[in-house]
């Protein structure tokens, strides 16, 4: 089960300096993935070893400001509801404010642990104040700075305690999760997967009570399907269905070894596809990006190719893997969505022979070796392939600190080059001979 952090609270309160300090600026925590849009709102954080998704639930609600309140109760309805720990920001300089007591009531209503958060303690002298956010009845206090970051370990520490253990492999088939904005397709392509025979549909309860597991076993095919379309009525969330269906793929993503993105072909690919996509880049699963609607588009000769190439370049640097265009209304290539899936989870669980590795990059790496640095040379003796849940290499050399960012994206790509990884995220290290 995904581990979802989400910090609630009222505006300027200091919520996105917290999210940007987990997720980007405390290098120690989290090496932040790179090339997403600048309104992402959630991104993955690590502490004491345990990862999880940190979610500034601030960065959605509505600009207007008759719904302005209103979207902020309804962000954290559906947090207490859908993350594992909730954090409630409060600002120590302004004190209790109407709107704090209001998010206060709710929290106390749900049964998801909260963190009472106290931000902008930049020195001691305020350490008084915030004894009076005691009287919200949420619990202990944990004083932090958001600017600083101070007191927000501490307050990580206790947060871990309260993750949900690593899920137990019960079920070795893989795992594929349909992933998209509301209205691409998830809903009709499972449909049109199952269709009228049910006596192959066996729901078996997953590991959290709002996704359901489907044994697809048809045509050859023999997986796990995640559909988090259309799993309950989103009462009360009008503003924020973004943040509502962002919630839902987090934890379906997590679950899966394959993830199938799809897209709308009247609207392309749009910031929060890209910021999902990096998630499921960030999180070293397979993807398959699905443009659904494809019967809706004027087409000549160059159109596909033309899409392709505008999807890659806002993917980038993750660029290998498979599109498919189909029309699920015309059952138009459904189940090739399928075929392709398969095909990227045995990519991810390829291995390579280490004499077949050392054979085809050696080779390569003595033709165009590191760029010296300072004179120092760094000289490759040998690779192989790490165990982990998706594609790892290790290339050890003596100088592994010489190596630059550049390098890795050449090497990396020399190896897509050789060995089929399309669609798997394929990490390349560099360690001391």
């Amino acid at each position: 089960m995904s581990n979802i952090v989400a910090i609630v609270g009222r505006p300027n309160v200091g919520k996105s300096t917290l999210y940007n300090r987990l997720t980007e600026t405390r290098k120690a925590i989290v090496d932040d993935f790179s090339g997403v849009t600048r309104d992402r709102h959630y991104g993955v954080s690590e502490w004491v070893g345990r990862s999880f998704t940190v979610i500034d639930t601030g960065g959605y609600v509505a600009n207007s400001v008759d719904v302005f309140e209103a979207a902020i109760r309804e962000q954290v309805i559906i947090a207490i509801e859908e993350a594992t720990v909730i954090l409630f920001m409060v600002d120590v300089t302004t004190g209790i404010t109407d709107l704090d007591d209001e998010i206060a009531t709710l929290l106390r209503k749900g049964k998801k642990p909260v963190f009472v958060v106290v931000n902008k303690l930049d020195n001691t002298n305020l350490l008084a104040d915030s004894m009076v956010f005691y009287s919200l009845g949420l619990g202990e206090l944990y004083n932090i700075s958001s600017m600083t970051g101070s007191g927000t370990g501490e307050l990580l520490d206790e947060v871990v305690k309260h993750f949900d253990d690593e899920p137990t492999e019960e079920n070795q088939l893989p795992k594929y999760a349909i992933v998209g904005r509301p209205n691409v397709g998830k809903s009709s392509i499972i449909n049109s997967l199952i269709g009228k025979e049910r006596n192959i549909v066996t729901p078996i309860a997953g590991t959290t009570r709002d996704s359901i597991h489907i044994h697809y076993n048809q045509y050859g095919h023999d997986f796990m399907l995640i559909d988090t379309a259309g799993l309950r009525k989103k009462t009360k969330v009008k503003e924020n269905i973004e943040f509502y269906s962002v919630m839902r793929t987090i934890k379906a993503l997590e679950e899966a070894d394959v993830v199938i993105l799809m897209i709308d072909a009247v609207e392309g690919i749009e910031s929060q596809d890209i910021n999902i996509f990096h998630l499921a880049e960030k999180n070293k699963k397979g993807v398959v990006i699905v443009v659904n609607k494809w019967d809706l588009i004027e087409k000549n000769n160059k159109t596909i190719k033309v899409f392709e190439e505008q999807i890659r370049d806002k993917i980038a640097p993750f660029t290998d893997v498979p599109i498919v265009f189909t029309s699920v209304t015309e059952k138009q290539r459904v189940l090739k969505v399928i075929e392709t899936a398969n095909l990227v989870y045995q990519n991810k669980i390829r291995k390579i022979p280490t004499s077949k590795l050392n054979e085809i990059m050696l080779p390569i790496i003595e033709a165009y070796p590191p760029p010296s640095i300072k004179g120092k040379y760094v000289k490759i003796k040998y690779i192989t392939q790490i165990a982990g849940t998706s594609p790892m290499f290790a290339f050890f050399c003596n100088l592994p600190q010489y190596v630059k960012e550049p390098y890795y994206r050449f090497i990396e790509n020399k190896i897509r080059e050789n060995f089929n990884f399309n669609g798997a995220p394929v990490q390349v290290w560099f360690r001391q001979k």
